[in-house]
């Protein structure tokens, strides 16, 4: 009898989780009371493994670069991937926006108050953030643009000394085969984690809650698939003749794992695992893109930004002009990489952008009750964007093992 498969598994869990929260809509304490648990569980044993995975990953995927320029090339071209995918996102979701007029006929509440949220970086804050005065501690708070610096910084290091540095890479790299083997070992509880994550998000936000915002969730998630659909799916084929079906099927295990989790970083351990399985991606490469993008790209992000920046603004009354919109491209853009490794960054950014063209912050309160069936999307097709990154970086390097679409071809028939 074949073995079901992780992706069936976890969206069987998907399915019940959806069912239960149904049933359990009436009385949410139960869910958030006995069923929440385990999946916060589940996310402590992910998260058990974030900082030790990127920061092992990145100082091996660093090393394998054999030289700092090889190190350079790619970097920069994950940036320029980053970037240029948030700014089209951006733009879809104002396109989006327009067209289907999101904030049209929606009165908002007297009551509303605006959620507090922490102050955002400005840009010399942030840049001098990237680099820690002590990497102890920003290995212990977490905190992953420093993380991903301090790797980087220890992984040219070791290229730079040559032989000497092999056993100091020997050891990063046995390191991060355990972490690997931990995360194999965790991913068999899936199914159970989201089952248990997804109940009392549907509990808590029934039909009642949604009804209100469901053009504006539905706004957001159209402008996630279309971006899914042009941006990833052109890419992929066209810098690395990966078929969307090919791309798409690959990625579908962390797909659901994002939705469910709502967390990039959480999300990381088994994007990493299947974008080099299923897509061929070597682990040098991926063990590069993935930590950085998980940190600073935000596709779907972007695409929330400009949805609900126009949202807010109609529901004011106000008008955004198209110098104003082309602000919010740019705001968002650099508001990515700006807002990297804050608590809450979804919120920041739309704080960031809303003051950028003089839109009232107060409007962020009619959203925040929403925010959760948003952020699912949003990290979907943020985490999505990572692995079509690492995808078309090793094609673009000739590294890309096109094997793996053979193998799987030959799995399904």
């Amino acid at each position: 009898m074949k073995k079901m498969q992780l992706t069936t598994k976890i969206f069987i869990g998907l399915a019940l989780g959806i069912v239960l929260g149904i049933i359990l809509q009436p009385n949410p304490d139960i869910a958030n009371n006995y069923v929440k648990p385990i999946g916060t569980l589940f996310l402590n044993l992910i998260k058990l493994v974030i900082v030790p995975l990127v920061f092992s990953s990145l100082v091996v995927g660093t090393c394998s670069m054999d030289d700092v320029r090889k190190l350079g090339r790619i970097g920069g071209k994950t940036m320029a991937y980053y970037l240029f995918t948030t700014a089209f996102a951006v733009t879809i979701g104002l396109v989006l926006a327009n067209v289907t007029n999101v904030g049209g006929g929606y009165t908002i509440p007297i009551d509303a108050k605006a959620p507090e949220i922490a102050a955002a970086p400005n840009v010399i804050d942030t840049l001098l953030n990237i680099i820690p005065a002590n990497p102890l501690k920003a290995l212990v708070d977490g905190n992953m643009l420093q993380v991903i610096s301090f790797a980087l910084i220890i992984g040219a290091g070791i290229i730079g000394i040559g032989e000497k540095g092999k056993n100091l890479q020997a050891f990063f790299d046995s390191f991060a085969e355990v972490m690997y083997k931990i995360i194999a070992v965790i991913m068999e509880f899936a199914p159970i984690g989201v089952f248990a994550l997804i109940t009392p998000v549907v509990a808590q936000n029934g039909p009642s809650v949604l009804l209100p915002l469901l053009k504006l969730i539905i706004v957001v998630y159209a402008g996630c698939a279309l971006h899914a659909i042009l941006t990833y799916s052109l890419t992929v084929w066209g810098f690395a003749k990966v078929t969307p079906i090919q791309f798409f099927k690959g990625i579908a295990p962390a797909m659901i794992f994002a939705y469910t989790t709502a967390s990039s970083s959480a999300t990381l351990p088994i994007n990493m695992k299947r974008t080099e399985e299923n897509l061929g991606v070597p682990k040098s490469i991926c063990s590069f893109t993935l930590p950085l993008g998980a940190t600073v790209n935000m596709d779907g992000t972007a695409i929330y930004q400009g949805i609900c920046a126009f949202f807010i603004a109609q529901i004011y009354g106000l008008e955004l002009s198209l110098s104003a919109q082309l602000t919010i491209i740019l705001t968002a853009t650099l508001a990515s990489i700006g807002t990297a490794g804050v608590p809450g960054a979804g919120m920041i950014m739309l704080g960031m952008v809303l003051q950028s063209v003089g839109l009232p912050i107060e409007g962020i309160a009619i959203i925040a009750g929403v925010d959760r069936i948003l952020d699912m999307m949003r990290t979907m097709i943020n985490i999505t964007g990572d692995s079509a990154c690492s995808v078309i970086v090793a094609a673009t390097e000739g590294e890309l093992n096109r094997s793996v679409f053979e193998k799987t071809a030959k799995a399904a028939k």
